[in-house]
């Protein structure tokens, strides 16, 4: 059987993904024909109930849940890992100076990102927003094409580099306010799937994130060949952030968690009702 598989070409993907599509653990006659997008890309695929498999924003699966169901293993959560709002100029750090300039542009990395879904809860009066891909924001605002950026993936780690500024950390901000970990990207699959095919596929990514942590430098040359920041350091310090225990199984705390994002967009009315299943069985 081959199924088709999503992902970004991010260090914490590549490194979950390795031993799965590389077959370093039995993936149990499942063969998957890859291919990697930024995330607002793979989401609107799943939009179209395109791939059997895919990494997706949680804000995006709202959208999705009707063809498509949660894995236990995969997922991106955790603390202190939420996407962060920068700026070139730094009187733009003053958050009150945000919220009396309503025109200010914002750089995002997608309409359905989860990314987007916190600027809405922590600054709902930033209506005037310009999509980008992720890794291009940080350029915008230095040629000034935006007054903020709200940014993810590695470019938390190269943005003071480049003189940027931190406005605030959203995974902090949703942390404060709700006391559990910030639901970031998971990994769902068709619900047009076999069942039991469904829950074996979450138990090979459990096991291909389970050999990542105990071989970690067996993906290096993957990671290498896709990452954005080629610097082994900062790719590592990115894999930290994002591969933890919720991503082997998200446990009773990462369900909750999702229920709560979910709970809180709908309450927004910034998503629809989900009538739906979230997770997988098994």
């Amino acid at each position: 059987m081959k199924l088709s598989l999503g992902f970004s070409p991010c260090p914490n993907d590549t490194f979950i993904f390795d031993a799965l599509i590389h077959k370093k653990i039995d993936t149990e006659g499942i063969d998957f024909d890859v291919f990697f997008d930024d995330v607002e890309t793979l989401n609107k695929k799943v939009f179209k109930n395109e791939p059997d498999i895919s990494k997706l924003s949680f804000h995006a699966f709202a959208y999705a849940v009707e063809n498509y169901a949660l894995l236990d293993a995969g997922s991106a959560l955790g603390h202190g890992v939420g996407p962060l709002l920068i700026s070139s100029d730094k009187k733009l750090t003053d958050k009150e100076y945000i919220n009396q300039h309503k025109d200010l542009t914002v750089g995002i990395p997608g309409e359905f990102t989860t990314a987007n879904f916190l600027l809405g809860l922590a600054f709902p009066v930033l209506k005037n927003k310009k999509i980008l891909v992720f890794s291009e924001i940080e350029s915008a605002l230095l040629n000034n094409s935006i007054d903020l950026g709200l940014i993810i993936h590695e470019n938390r780690f190269t943005y003071q580099d480049k003189g940027l500024h931190k406005i605030i950390d959203l995974g902090d901000y949703w942390e404060k306010e709700t006391g559990l970990p910030i639901p970031l990207g998971g990994i769902v699959i068709n619900r047009r799937i076999d069942p039991k095919i469904q829950s074996t596929v979450g138990k090979l990514i459990r096991r291909s994130i389970e050999f990542a942590f105990e071989n970690p430098k067996s993906a290096l040359d993957f990671i290498k060949s896709h990452a954005q920041e080629m610097n082994e350091e900062v790719m590592y310090k990115h894999i930290d952030l994002y591969v933890n225990d919720y991503s082997v199984s998200l446990g009773a705390k990462g369900r909750e968690a999702v229920d709560l994002l979910f709970k809180k967009a709908s309450e927004l009315e910034l998503i629809p009702t989900i009538n739906h299943p979230v997770f997988v069985k098994g």
